[in-house]
This record gives structure tokens, C-alpha cells and sequence, in this order.
């Protein structure tokens, strides 16, 4: 049986197959199904500069339709979601998926999962700021709202929404998860139901479902086509949660809500938004004049229903944003145990729900980020040239990712993986090579925050392994203290010493300090490593190995997924199965607390790098918190680095 199969069947023992397709609404869809209140909208308004016209509604309509049958359909739903990780999808879980392909780290892959984990990032700030925006702008379509909310208005509206979000992050979604699902179902069945009415007036537009029309439009426009396709991908933005969340929810459900429900209501209310246009354009030209591009999800509502269609679609992006956060939270947690981030406190805000984590460092980032950008684009219509970047280029990364997969796991010959994985990957290309030129009026900012979280990433990992390497060059064996240990005699005194270290094979900076300072030694010492495997979780009988070296040394090591947060006391309980008794009020926690300081010239890392790992080494959570030791049983001795 295959992981997937098996990530499916716990998940479908655990909860009602049923009851999991409506969570996943919820949380998965959340983006993808805000998309409608701006993205045909700024679609439209890059075809149309000086009017709209029948071919250009008709081709944006029909770029869109294909947009949700290629990108979302095809690539993630049929394709994607069965390259998953233990159950578990994502870009770092393909990146974690194609290092067990390839049987360790390459600076490929690793540079793909740095690119597509920063790229995420700059989702979780756009998501937020775009869609709440979209949804505040709504009360401009009600009548005899239009003079009270101008931009300024627009933009405080937004922020208190926002602020009040942020700031709701530390509570946990625990208790009002259970309502995004249904809440989310409804929203759907409202834009199908507004959709079909104003298809059912005309339903002409159906033929847009012809791809010659999409065909037509791009090759009749030149470069504004190309520009409308960058427009067209905002109706996919969101498709990236299918594979991330597939860990919570099981691949089946997924499927199953986006086949019945989700894919059939978007289809719908993008028909009716461009039967609205349609329409309304009859109505100009019979009037001879030009029709201004407008506000067409909002206007589908009758107008005395407007006004509880925008409250309803501030819930909904209230409840996207959500899904998005917690992604990014979940999204650092898989950083900082494969290695790419420095620890950060996590805190487990839900006893029951998988993923429920808060990240307090990037909680508030992501918000400094949103006010940023809602301050600086002040519309969602601007702020949509700086979307696509980031997803584009997220989709690039997973499709790479996924061939690794294909080629080296599943061992498809090259001339099958290149005829599945090459037409995905120009798909990819197209849109974000669209999408980079808007790169001057707004592109820039998630390249500039990817390329900066890249360059942190990379400085990270670059430092930490050259720490180990210095670290494993000048310590001394750990057999070679042993012996000379053998042959001197060395006050022992009563209890158990747990050194944490990264290299089993050399004794502990902290243990050498210790023997140094204090002159004892404990009478049982345990050299601890902690390893973090590329899968999502290790299986309680794989967590703990121990072996006893002599009379008063072990070595033991404790497996951990990227999913799961390291509780050493709790996995040294395990450890008594090998033999190792001890008391845990007996016993003492050595860490080392390194301190870095400069090389001499030319014989380390860059300066400006140098100083930036630093800042994230003391900025980093302290060993005690992140691995649950017991405060009143920690030492930390310092130690000097040269870096």
C-alpha cells in the first residue's frame, strides 16, 4: 500500500469522509475561492484600456475556464496530489520527498525548496492584503455607500480587519475552525447561485468554454494578451493549499470537494460575471457608448442584496487570510526541522487539530508586511500586479520538484517523465514569464522578499554546516576522550548527564567544559543527537535508538519528522527499553551556547553573512524551550566559534 493510500485511510478512520470534505473546503479553498471578487475584474481591465468588447470578455472568460481545467485541475488535483510525502504535500515536502529520491541534499534541490518556501511567504503577506481590500472595496458598489468610501476610508476599514486577525493568531483557530467549512460551503453555493442567475439571462458566454476563443485572444493581442494572462492566473491563486493541507484532510476529500463542488460553483460565477459584462455592453453599444470595465462580482447581486453580499465576502477573505497564516506557520515549522530556518518558539495552540501551531516572530512579520503593502498599492487592482510572482513562481518550483520525483522515485524513464512533467512546466513558465512584466508596478516586491529569504536561508544552512564541519575537525573523538578517561582517575558524581550534540562521533563542546570546570563526571552520560528525517512523521517504534558504550557512556538518538515538534524528556522515557535507567529529577541537561566571532581575513564567510547568521543564532529560541527540557535541570556553557 502505497503512503498515500495509507495517509488517506488514517485520516478516513479518523473522521468522516464526508466531514473532511467539508473542512477542506474550508480551509483548503479559502484563497481560490476569493479569486472571483477581483480576479476577472483586473482581467478584464488589462484587456480593455480604452473599452470592452465582445472577443475580449469572451477570451478572458475562456482563459480563465482553462486556467482552473490545466493549472488546478490536471496538474494539482490529478497529478500533484499523488506525489505526496507520507500523505503530506507541499513544496517542502517534495523538496524532503526528492532528497530521499536522491539520497541527501544537492544545492538543486535545496535551492528549489529555499525559492519556493520564501515565494510562499510572500503569499501569505499578498493574500491578505488583497482579498480583504477586494472586499472592502464592495461597499462602493452598494448604493449610498459610494461617498463614504473613498480610498482612505477603504484603507482604515481594511486595517482594523486585519490588525484584529493578526492579532487573533495567538488564540488558536481551534475553536471556530469547525465553522470556516460550512461557512465556506455556503459562500460557494452563493456564487454559483449568483453565477446562474445572470447565466440562465445569457447564456451565450457557455461557448466560452470552446478554447479556440483563449487561442484567438492571445494571438490577436500581442503583448497585451500576454499582460491578460498574468491577470487570468489570479484565478488559480490558492491551488498550492491542495498539496499543502493534504496532510490534514487525505487526498479523497480534497478531490471530492473540488470536483462537486468548488470547480462547478467558480465556473459558474465567472460565466455570470462575464454574462453581466455581456450585457451590460449590449446595453452601451445600443446607447452608443463605451462601457468602462466595472466591479462585476459585486454587481451580480441585486442591489438590495449587495450590501450582505460584501459583508459576506469580507467573512470569506477573513477566512482565506486564515487558511494562508496558518500555512505559513505550518510552513516555517517544516523550515526549522529540515534545517533551512533557525528554531523558533512554536506554541501547539490545539490539543486535538493537526497543524493548529502559532509562530509569534512570523505572526507579526506577516502583518508588518500586509500594512506595508495595503499602505503602499492603497487597491486591490494594484496590489494584483504583485501577486502572480509569487504563486508563478511557487508553481515553478513544484513542477522542477516533481520531476525529481517522477524520474528518481518512481522510476519513470526520462523520455516519460519529460512527456508528463515538460507540459506542466511550459504551463508554469508562461504564466510567470506573463507575470514578470508587471515586475515595475509591483512584481518587485515578492521577488525583492524572495530573493531576501533566500539569501537568509542560504546563509543559514551555509553557516550551520560549516559550524558542524569546524566543529567535527578540531573536537576530539568521542572514543579517544573515552579512552583517556580509561586511564585517569575521574571523581564521578551520582546521576545522569544528557549532552546535546549534533555529531555523535566527537564529544560535546558542553562535556569538555564540564570535565574542564567542574573536575566531575557523572556517573551515566548520555550523548544525545537529534535528527530530523525528510518525512512528515517517524513512527513511535523508529523514534529512539540507544546502545551503551561502556560502563558510564550512551549514545542515543532521536528521530524526529518535519511535522512533528521535538520533546526530548518525552523520547528519552523510550530509551529505558535498551536499558538506560535513569531519574529524570537526577538528571542534568548540558547545552552548548555558542558565540560567534571573526576568522582571520579570507579565511571565513563573508562579513555581512557572518553578521547575519549571528543576528539569527541569537535571535534563535533557546534549546530549553524548543526541545520541552526541563528549565530547573538545563546548564548552558558558552563557547567561542570562529566563523
Amino acid at each position: 500500500m502505497t503512503a498515500s493510500a495509507t495517509s488517506d485511510l488514517r485520516h478516513a478512520s479518523r473522521s468522516p469522509h464526508w466531514k473532511l470534505a467539508i473542512g477542506a473546503v474550508g480551509v483548503v479553498f479559502g484563497d481560490i475561492g476569493t479569486s472571483p471578487l477581483y480576479a476577472f475584474r483586473d482581467a478584464l481591465a488589462e484587456a480593455a484600456k480604452d473599452g470592452l468588447v465582445r472577443p475580449e470578455i469572451m477570451g478572458v472568460l475562456s482563459l480563465a475556464l482553462w486556467a482552473l481545467i490545466l493549472v488546478v485541475t490536471v496538474k494539482y488535483v490529478l497529478f500533484l496530489m499523488r506525489a505526496d510525502n507520507n500523505g503530506e504535500g507541499g513544496v517542502l515536502s517534495l523538496m524532503a520527498l526528492a532528497q530521499r529520491a536522491l539520497q541527501g541534499r544537492t544545492r538543486l534541490i535545496f535551492a528549489l525548496g529555499a525559492i519556493g518556501a520564501a515565494l510562499f511567504y510572500g503569499d501569505g503577506i499578498i493574500t491578505p492584503a488583497i482579498s480583504v481590500l477586494s472586499a472592502v472595496e464592495g461597499l462602493r458598489s452598494v448604493e449610498g455607500f459610494a461617498h463614504w468610501f473613498r480610498t482612505e476610508e477603504v484603507i482604515i476599514v481594511s486595517l482594523v480587519i486585519l490588525t484584529a486577525l493578526f492579532a487573533f493568531q495567538s488564540k488558536g483557530t481551534a475553536k471556530v475552525a469547525g465553522l470556516f467549512g460550512p461557512v465556506m460551503v455556503v459562500w460557494f453555493l452563493v456564487l454559483g447561485a449568483l453565477g446562474l442567475w445572470r447565466l440562465l439571462e445569457n447564456p451565450s458566454v457557455l461557448t466560452a468554454i470552446s478554447p479556440t476563443y483563449a487561442i484567438y485572444f492571445l494571438t490577436h493581442h500581442g503583448m497585451v494578451g500576454f499582460l491578460v494572462l498574468g491577470a487570468v492566473f489570479l484565478t488559480v491563486t490558492g491551488a498550492e493549499a491542495l498539496t499543502a493541507d493534504m496532510g490534514h484532510f487525505g487526498r479523497g476529500p480534497i478531490q471530492v470537494s473540488w470536483f462537486s463542488l468548488v470547480l462547478p460553483m467558480l465556473a459558474l460565477n465567472y460565466f455570470g460575471q462575464a454574462a453581466l459584462a455581456s450585457e451590460a455592453l449590449a446595453a452601451a453599444e445600443a446607447a452608443g457608448r463605451v462601457l468602462p470595465n466595472a466591479d462585476w462580482f459585486f454587481l451580480l447581486a441585486p442591489s438590495e442584496w449587495r450590501l450582505g453580499l460584501v459583508l459576506f465576502s469580507a467573512v470569506a477573505t477573513v477566512i482565506a487570510s486564515q487558511a494562508v497564516i496558518t500555512g505559513a506557520f505550518s510552513l516555517t515549522q517544516q523550515a526549522i526541522q529540515l534545517g533551512l530556518l533557525p528554531r523558533m518558539e512554536i506554541k501547539i495552540t490545539s490539543a486535538t487539530e493537526a497543524g493548529q501551531v502559532y509562530v509569534a516572530v512570523i505572526n507579526w512579520l506577516l502583518f508588518v508586511g500586509v500594512v506595508l503593502l495595503v499602505l503602499s498599492f492603497r487597491s486591490s487592482s494594484a496590489l494584483a500586479h504583485a501577486y502572480g510572482i509569487s504563486v508563478t513562481g511557487t508553481m515553478v518550483v513544484t513542477t522542477c520538484l516533481a520531476f525529481v520525483v517522477v524520474r528518481h522515485m518512481w522510476r519513470w524513464s526520462l523520455p516519460l517523465s519529460l512527456a508528463l512533467i515538460a507540459p506542466l512546466l511550459v504551463l508554469d513558465l508562461t504564466f510567470f514569464i506573463a507575470n514578470l512584466l508587471k515586475v515595475l508596478t509591483g512584481g518587485w516586491v515578492p521577488l525583492t522578499l524572495g530573493f531576501g529569504l533566500c539569501m537568509l536561508m542560504a546563509t543559514f544552512v551555509a553557516a550551520s554546516e560549516r559550524l558542524r564541519a569546524k566543529v567535527s575537525r578540531e573536537g576530539v573523538p568521542l572514543d579517544d576522550f573515552r579512552g583517556l578517561l580509561a586511564q585517569r582517575q575521574t571523581n564521578l558524581t551520582p546521576g545522569t548527564a544528557v549532552f546535546l550534540t549534533s555529531d555523535a562521533a566527537t564529544t560535546p563542546p558542553a562535556l569538555m567544559h564540564s570535565l574542564k570546570h567542574f573536575k566531575v563526571l557523572h556517573e551515566r552520560n548520555v550523548i544525545l543527537t537529534v535528527v530530523n528525517e525528510p518525512l512528515p512523521f517517524v513512527d513511535q517504534a523508529e523514534r529512539v535508538s540507544a546502545r551503551q558504550l561502556d560502563d558510564r557512556f550512551w549514545e542515543v538518538s532521536v528521530r524526529y519528522g518535519y511535522m512533528e515538534a521535538p520533546n526530548v524528556p518525552l523520547a528519552l522515557a523510550q530509551a529505558r527499553r535498551f536499558g538506560l535507567k535513569f531519574d529524570i529529577m537526577a538528571t542534568s541537561f548540558f547545552v552548548s551556547r555558542r558565540t560567534i566571532v571573526a576568522s582571520p581575513p579570507g579565511a571565513g564567510m563573508a562579513g555581512w553573512r557572518r553578521k547575519l547568521y549571528t543576528f539569527l543564532a541569537k535571535n534563535a529560541a533557546d534549546p530549553t524551550t524548543f526541545f520541552h527540557l526541563p528549565p530547573g535541570r538545563v546548564v548552558e556553557l558558552g563557547t567561542q566559534v570562529s566563523l
